[in-house]
């Protein structure tokens, strides 16, 4: 993992982290507000989080167990 590219949308109150620029698609995690982006071998390659404001006074924690460096 070399840079790490984090967006934030506040229009839309999207946060979105990418470890890796490549191919890969969205999917669903155990949390609503949180999708995994990964890449065709299923290697987590970023993560968004939705309505990123309503997490102020709370932690939310993203399981990251399937970053490859």
């Amino acid at each position: 993992m070399e840079k790490v590219k984090v967006w934030y949308d506040p229009e839309s109150d999207f946060l979105e982290v990418i470890f890796e620029q490549k191919a890969g698609y969205f999917r669903e995690t155990a949390a609503d507000q949180v999708m995994e982006k990964v890449d065709m071998d299923g290697r987590v390659i970023g993560f968004s989080i939705l309505n990123v404001s309503s997490l102020k006074n709370h932690a939310l924690e993203v399981d990251l167990s399937g970053v490859h460096s």
